[in-house]
């Protein structure tokens, strides 16, 4: 299960704090004002039958006993219920007395007073007894309106206490943004080193608590930047060292290769295991001084440049090449780059298919919505899905073939295509074999 962000879970966190502070202020209330509310109408019932008992107690023995009970009722929901030996008096909502509590009545009759709150008719109602000489008063008041106060109460207590909720999470939210920005800037400025951009810096902070982490971090990019540039400028600077001493090597193996036959046995084959041991130094230092040229320069990508006419012409410096379908887009399929290193791209490309996996056996130049792709395909065994990107990273040798490579061929591509803004990737060629992908945006 994917774990939420930290942002999302301070956002839940405050909402869920608010939901719970409102809660509880939302249950006192409405435990206060209900319980007020209704201690005040209880009261106010009370108050009022002890009026309505005296008057009643005064007529008991009087034939005007069922005009003052219906005088005396309070609304069309109130009832009144005089209850004597033999006899039932009542006015109002009629009411059956087998209705009411057993334990109210006897209340009444053993000469005490009671109030208790009943549902009557599906009505809530109060009920108050009083005795009143030899009978019982009971008095039924209407709880309908209190009830549907209640009700307002505890609707605009809940969609206050859900509405807080989610302000508060809302709340979290943008407070969590503003508290979590450094994070986010610092995040996105790892990702730039992490992608090569040395120059990527965290901007200055007024917080006094991010300023120090501001500028450790952005010291520590610079010293990176500083290291970096340094081993760079050692490489080319050895690699430089290395060219004049290796370019007799290469010529002075080239003149012995070609009296190879003068040397037989064991002398033979060490000349020939020291020459091709010469030719892959020489290929080394080549990549060495085009990776120090990489890291140290920023040039800017400001020519077009026609991909089919590029790949025929390199293609037109390899003989053993012609052979090898070549696929191009009807249109001239131009990018916005620099003609050197896409250059090196496909030479590197069909260096590698030529020394792992027999030579490529097709090129393709297509367009698509808004980029070109290059293809290089091979017969060869193909890439293992587990080694299809660690094969772009520097000093990564493949086990394919007899030549080991130097390790750098395919880290400069990468280098180059990335640095046009595009994306290299291997994949499976149909029925065996590798397929080198390279894409580029379109120019325009």
């Amino acid at each position: 299960m994917r774990r939420l962000s930290l942002h999302w879970r301070v956002a839940l966190i405050l909402g869920f704090g608010t939901l719970l502070v409102t809660s509880v202020l939302a249950i006192a209330t409405w435990n206060l004002a209900s319980g007020y509310m209704l201690r005040q109408r209880e009261g106010s019932a009370v108050r009022q039958a002890e009026v309505n008992v005296r008057l009643v107690e005064k007529s008991l023995d009087s034939g005007g006993l069922d005009e003052l009970l219906t005088g005396l009722t309070t609304g069309p929901d109130s009832s009144i219920l005089v209850l004597r030996p033999g006899k039932l008096l009542t006015a109002g909502r009629p009411v059956d007395a087998g209705a009411l509590p057993d334990s109210l009545l006897d209340m009444g009759r053993r000469g005490v007073s009671a109030r208790q709150r009943i549902i009557v008719n599906d009505l809530p109602m109060i009920a108050v007894t009083m005795p009143v000489a030899n009978a019982v008063y009971v008095e039924l008041f209407p709880l309908e309106q209190l009830d549907r106060t209640f009700q307002y109460i505890s609707g605009l207590l809940i969609t206050g206490t859900i509405a807080s909720a989610v302000l508060g999470a809302l709340m979290g939210s943008w407070a969590s943004k503003r508290a979590l920005r450094p994070l986010s800037e610092l995040n996105a400025a790892a990702r730039r080193i992490a992608s090569g951009d040395l120059q990527a810096r965290l901007p200055a902070q007024g917080d006094p608590d991010l300023k120090a982490l501001a500028e450790k971090f952005n010291s520590t990019v610079a010293e990176l930047e500083q290291r970096v540039l340094r081993d760079s400028r050692f490489a080319s600077d050895v690699s430089h060292e290395l060219r004049s001493p290796l370019t007799t090597m290469v010529n002075a193996g080239e003149v012995l290769r070609r009296r190879l036959s003068l040397l037989p046995g064991p002398a033979g084959q060490a000349l020939t295991l020291l020459t091709s041991e010469v030719d892959r130094f020489a290929r080394m230092v080549v990549d060495l001084l085009e990776i120090s040229r990489d890291d140290q320069t920023d040039e800017r990508l400001c020519e077009e440049v026609d991909l089919g006419a590029l790949v025929r012409n390199v293609v037109a410096t390899r003989p053993q090449l012609a052979e090898v379908p070549i696929e191009v887009a009807e249109s001239p399929v131009v990018v916005l780059a620099d003609r050197r290193r896409l250059d090196r791209v496909l030479t590197n490309l069909l260096d590698n298919a030529e020394r792992h996996a027999g030579g490529p056996v097709r090129l393709a130049v297509t367009r698509a919505a808004d980029c070109v792709r290059l293809e290089v395909d091979d017969a060869g065994p193909g890439v293992p899905p587990e080694l299809r990107e660690r094969i772009f990273e520097r000093f990564a040798r493949g086990t394919r073939g007899g030549d080991s490579g130097s390790g750098l061929g395919l880290a400069l591509v990468s280098e180059h295509v990335k640095r046009h803004g595009g994306r290299v990737w291997v994949q499976d060629r149909c029925p065996i074999g590798a397929q080198f992908v390279v894409e580029l945006p379109c120019a325009g």
